[in-house]
C-alpha cells in the first residue's frame, strides 16, 4: 500500500481554498487566505500523526517498500489479512507447549507455499517474540558477504514492521563481512513474504533482516557466531527457504524427505553432506535442492552453540500438491520447527498409576507406549510407500519424547527385508522411529524399496537403544546382551544384541562377521587396538505375528 506524503494528502484542501478565493470579494481575501492556510497546516499534522497521535514514518526515514504485494500474495490490506488468517485456520501442526528457537518457512507464492508456512506460523500464535530475526540468500543480489538492512522499517499491505536497529549495529560491527547493503534486500521476496504471517500471529515485535550474498559454511559460522551474541528467550530466528527445485514430483519427493531427515539430525555437517550427495545422483530437472541452505545451515549452527534444540517437521508438500501446481517440474516446502530440549524425566506418577508404572521398562516405557510406536512404524510405511509423505504424530506420552537412539527393522516372511537405526538421539523417540522407519523401507542399501505390495506382508520391530559405550577389549562383551559397533576412519559396522541370539554365533564369530560384513575390515579387525570398540544395550520389541 503506497503511502500518500503530507502534501499529496491536502489536494482536496488546495482546491476548497481556490474556489473560494475565485469567487469571494476582496474584502474578504486576506481572512480566506489565514483560513485556507490554517486548513492546509492542520491536515498536514493530521497525516503526520494520523491523527490518533501515531506518528508516521517520514519521508526521510529508511521505508522498505513492498516489492512483490499484489503477485506473490495479496496487495490489499483487507483480502490479504482473510487469506492469511484462512490459511492459519486450515493447518493443523502439532500441539508444541516447549519453546520454540527458530522455524524454517518457505518463501514461493501463498497459492502454492502458504499453506506449508502456515504451519509453522500457527505455531507461533501467542507466544510472546520482540525481535525477528529472518534469513535467507539473495534471489537477485550476488556478493561476497552478508547484507544487513540496517535501519527503519519494512511495508506491507498490513502496516509497517520496524527494524532492531540495535541489534542490527551489533551485527553490523561484529565482522567485516556483515555490511550493509540496501540494494540486495529491495527486489528480494524470501524475506518480504514472512511479514504478513508474522504481522498476523506476533504483536509487538522488530525484525532484523538479512541475507547471504553466496553460500559458503564460513559465512554461515560468521552470522552464527555474531547472532549467538546477542539472542535470548525472545529472540526467533525465520530460516526461509524452499527445496529442490523443479525435479518432477516423485524425484522432488523423494529428495526432499532426505534433506529434511539430514536437518533433522541437528548438524550442519548432515546437511551439506546430504546436498552434496543429491547433487551428485543427477535428479532430472534439478537446479538446487535448498535455496536458503545458509539460512538453515545458521540455524543448525546455533543450535549446537545456545543450547539442545530438537527440529520438528510441521509440514511437507511441494507445488505439484496444489491446485495450481504442475506435478511434471515442482518445487518442495517444507516447515520445521525448531523446539528447545526439556528435562524429559518423567514426573512422579499419582498414586492410582502404581500398576502401570511397575509395568514400565528401564526407558519408562509401558507394553501400551511400545505397541504405539510399533504402530506409528509401520503406519509411518504404509504411508510414506503408498504415497510418498510422512504422516504426522502427536504422542502425549512422555516416554516418546524422549531423546533416543533407536533401530528399525523390517522382515518378510521371517527373512530380514531391512534395518537401519541411529544413535544420536537428534529429536523425540517418536520421530526417530518414523526416520528409521522410511530409511529401512526405501533405503537400505541390501535391499531395492519396499513396494506397496508388501505392505501387508511385513512385521516390525523396534530397538530402542542406550548411549554407545567404548571398550576395551572383546572380553567386555555379553553375547546377547550388549549390541556392538566396529569403526576404523569411515568404515563402521554394528550388529544389534539380537543378532548373536537369532544365529547362535559364538563371539569369535559374532565379531568376525561383524568385521566383514558391515564394517568391510578384516575378519580379527576386533582385535586391533586402534579400532573403536564401542557397546550399547537394546530395548528389542516387535509386532505379535498376525495373519494379514
Amino acid at each position: 500500500m503506497e503511502k500518500k506524503s503530507p502534501a499529496s494528502g491536502n489536494k482536496f484542501a488546495e482546491r476548497v481554498g481556490f474556489e473560494l478565493l475565485r469567487c469571494a470579494p476582496k474584502k474578504i481575501l486576506s481572512s480566506l487566505f489565514l483560513i485556507t492556510f490554517l486548513i492546509i497546516g492542520f491536515l498536514s499534522l493530521a497525516f503526520t500523526f494520523n491523527l490518533t497521535g501515531e506518528q508516521k514514518v517520514s519521508k526521510d526515514e529508511h521505508v522498505r517498500k513492498a516489492a512483490v504485494a499484489g503477485g506473490f500474495y495479496p496487495g490489499d490490506k483487507a483480502t490479504l489479512e482473510e487469506y492469511v488468517d484462512a490459511l492459519l485456520r486450515q493447518a493443523d501442526p502439532p500441539v508444541i507447549s516447549e519453546p520454540i528457537r527458530a522455524i524454517m518457512v518457505p518463501h514461493a507464492g501463498y497459492i502454492y507455499s502458504g499453506p506449508i508456512a502456515a504451519y509453522a506460523y500457527k505455531e507461533l500464535e501467542g507466544r510472546d517474540f520482540k525481535t525477528v530475526v529472518l534469513i535467507s540468500n539473495s534471489h537477485t543480489d550476488w556478493f561476497d558477504g552478508i547484507s544487513v538492512y540496517k535501519e527503519g522499517s519494512f511495508e506491507t499491505p498490513l502496516g509497517l514492521v520496524e527494524i532492531d536497529k540495535e541489534l542490527t549495529q551489533k551485527l553490523l560491527s561484529a565482522d567485516p563481512k556483515i555490511l550493509e547493503r540496501p540494494g540486495a534486500h529491495e527486489r528480494e521476496h524470501a524475506l518480504e513474504v514472512q511479514l504478513p504471517f508474522l504481522q498476523r500471529v506476533l504483536k509487538n515485535f522488530k525484525i532484523v533482516p538479512i541475507v547471504f550474498g553466496s553460500d559458503s559454511p564460513e559465512l554461515t559460522q560468521i552470522l552464527a557466531e555474531a547472532l549467538k551474541k546477542n539472542m535470548s528467550d525472545k529472540s526467533l530466528i525465520v530460516a526461509s527457504t524452499d527445496m529442490s527445485h523443479y525435479p518432477p514430483y516423485e524425484d522432488a519427493t523423494a529428495a526432499d524427505h532426505e534433506t529434511l531427515q539430514a536437518i533433522n539430525t541437528g548438524q550442519a555437517k548432515a546437511l551439506d553432506a546430504m546436498l552434496k550427495q543429491l547433487a551428485a545422483e543427477g535428479v532430472p530437472n534439478a537446479q538446487t535442492f535448498l535455496c536458503g541452505v545458509s539460512a538453515v545451515r545458521t540455524v543448525l549452527l546455533l543450535a549446537q552453540t545456545l543450547g539442545p534444540t530438537t527440529p520438528i517437521l510441521l509440514k511437507y508438500e511441494n507445488s505439484g500438491d496444489s491446485p495450481a501446481g504442475d506435478k511434471r517440474r515442482v518445487v518442495g516446502y517444507g516447515a520445521v520447527a525448531f523446539v528447545a530440549k526439556q528435562n524429559t524425566t518423567p514426573p512422579a506418577p499419582p498414586p492410582d498409576a502404581e500398576e502401570k508404572t511397575s509395568s514400565a521398562d528401564e526407558n519408562g516405557m509401558t507394553s501400551e507406549e511400545k505397541e504405539e510406536l510399533l504402530k506409528i512404524a509401520r503406519s509411518t510405511v504404509e504411508g510414506y510407500v503408498q504415497t510418498g509423505k510422512i504422516p504426522e504424530f502427536s504422542p502425549t506420552s512422555t516416554a516418546l519424547k524422549q531423546p533416543l537412539g533407536a533401530f528399525v527393522t523390517l522382515k518378510e516372511s521371517g527373512q530380514l527385508r531391512g534395518c537401519i537405526g541411529r544413535f544420536d538421539p537428534s529429536g523425540p523417540l517418536y520421530l526417530i522411529v518414523q526416520q528409521m522407519a522410511i530409511s529401512a523401507a526405501s533405503q537400505d542399501p541390501r535391499f531395492s524399496p519396499v513396494s506397496p505390495d508388501e505392505l501387508g506382508k511385513l512385521e516390525y520391530e523396534i530397538s530402542v537403544l542406550s548411549p554407545l559405550r567404548k571398550i576395551a577389549t572383546a572380553d567386555e562383551i555379553e553375547l546377547g546382551k550388549h549390541g556392538v559397533q566396529v569403526s576404523k576412519d569411515s568404515h563402521h559396522g554394528v550388529f544389534l544384541p539380537q543378532v548373536a541370539t537369532e544365529t547362535g554365533w559364538d563371539k569369535t564369530r559374532f565379531l568376525s562377521e561383524l568385521c566383514t560384513q558391515k564394517a568391510g575390515l578384516a575378519a580379527d579387525c576386533w582385535k586391533d587396538p586402534s579400532v573403536n570398540l564401542q557397546v550399547f544395550t537394546a530395548d528389542v520389541f516387535s509386532e505379535e505375528k498376525k495373519q494379514r
